[in-house]
């Protein structure tokens, strides 16, 4: 009838376009278009001819009669005729027959109604200073609703439904509550019978496998990869894995970092910044130390000969810092922050030992009489000069008030003669 049978070609590439192997059920191609082709979908931004290929891909590979002939000759075979001819069908119609017509397509308005978006699912995800340093993978277990496969979604056995009695098939129900004389609310809210879907199930013929409510639970474990250099609050979001419902586009499983304070270091976008004691003798006389940075490297960081380091000084190490986002190789810089620790107290010995080598005192112009004509005074130290701000000016309220309450028989009005 064909004459003799075309010469074998690529018959691999409908299964990359879907991402499944030569294997793969009627269920992991469902799966794989499903997950693809929402991803893909133009209405949701996505790429028009890959839209189109997955369509093409799918189409072939559901047909028992096309994927045999697909696998043995190709697809110049289904192109010559052999699976029925070469055309194809509307990519937005089979699109259509997984999430019905009512998802829109095609950018025309034609094809009805844009069909509901489910709720994205957001988690938080904490994440170490470490983590966000050096990448990591987190395997993570969460539970979701999907469509029931024994029903498809249907939620009875024979797929027939009826309109809800009680919100006589809108979904919502309004009720009306008395405020007071010619008041009344008047409220709108998700049917209870329904549960807002507007359709009832007959008692029996219930789907044995979701109980008539459409959608089962399932368990599913997803990967989070945590890139080097991501930010505090970045998102990482799984496309098309929230819980799925009848006439819904799956939305969004969404994770937000939030990363944990770090004891050391400080991250202030592609800067690392560090906090080191020095003792008054490493600032003036030179210090080195050991310092391990968040993936375990230890930096060896020391001072030039002679150098003097002052309190509250800052230095950069360059390359140091935090790898930069999808750029993992370019680093930004790691500043340290050094405070210099005073000793309490020196005796005369060590002030005069201190003496002989620092630089001279700057010598006084006041002369031994001027001196003693000079009242003496005594210094004491504040710990906190804001706390004592606020302590005296919580004080001097204090008084002002008390003043007010003890002014005699206190402020007198005037009052206008009656006529």
């Amino acid at each position: 009838m064909f004459g003799r049978a075309p010469k074998k070609s690529d018959n691999t590439k409908y299964y990359e376009i879907l991402g499944v192997p030569k294997s793969a059920s009627q269920d992991d191609l469902k799966k794989a278009y499903r997950k693809a082709a929402i991803k893909n979908h133009p209405d949701k931004g996505g790429d028009p001819e890959k839209f189109k290929e997955l369509a093409q891909a799918y189409e072939v590979l559901s047909d028992p009669e096309k994927r045999e002939i697909y696998d043995q000759y190709g697809e110049d075979a289904l192109k010559e005729g052999m699976g029925g001819g070469g055309s194809h069908a509307d990519p937005f119609d089979i699109f259509s027959s997984f999430f019905g017509p009512s998802f829109g397509g095609g950018g025309g308005s034609s094809r009805g109604r844009r069909q509901r978006r489910g709720e994205d699912v957001v988690h938080s995800l904490k994440v170490s200073l470490e983590d966000l340093y050096n990448g990591i993978s987190k395997k993570l277990s969460l539970s979701r609703n999907v469509i029931c496969s024994k029903c498809k979604g249907k939620g009875s056995k024979s797929g027939a439904s009826m309109r809800c009695p009680g919100c006589q098939g809108s979904g919502m129900k309004v009720t009306i509550r008395q405020l007071g004389p010619s008041m009344i609310q008047q409220m709108q809210q998700p049917c209870s019978e329904c549960k807002g879907t507007g359709e009832s199930i007959n008692e029996k013929d219930r789907c044995p496998g979701c109980k008539g409510e459409k959608v089962v639970q399932e368990k599913k474990v997803l990967e989070v990869h945590v890139e080097k250099g991501m930010q505090h609050s970045q998102k990482i979001t799984f496309p098309g894995e929230a819980d799925e419902a009848p006439d819904t586009v799956t939305g969004d499983i969404v994770f937000v970092l939030q990363q944990k304070d770090h004891s050391k270091f400080k991250r202030k976008g592609e800067d690392l910044f560090y906090e080191h004691t020095l003792s008054l003798t490493e600032a003036l006389c030179g210090f080195q130390f050991v310092l391990t940075h968040l993936d375990n490297r230890q930096l060896l960081i020391k001072s030039n000969p002679g150098e003097v380091v002052k309190p509250d000084q800052f230095k950069a190490i360059n390359d140091e810092g935090m790898p930069i986002y999808q750029r993992p190789f370019m680093k930004g810089k790691l500043y340290i922050h050094f405070t210099v620790e005073f000793p309490d107290s020196l005796a005369p010995e060590q002030c005069k030992a201190l003496e002989s080598v620092l630089p001279p005192k700057p010598s006084s112009k006041l002369t031994d009489m001027e001196i003693d004509e000079c009242e003496e005074t005594t210094m004491h130290d504040v710990n906190n000069i804001e706390e004592e701000m606020r302590r005296k000016q919580a004080h001097a309220a204090q008084e002002a008030y008390e003043e007010d309450d003890e002014m005699p028989g206190g402020a007198q009005r005037v009052q206008c003669a009656q006529q």
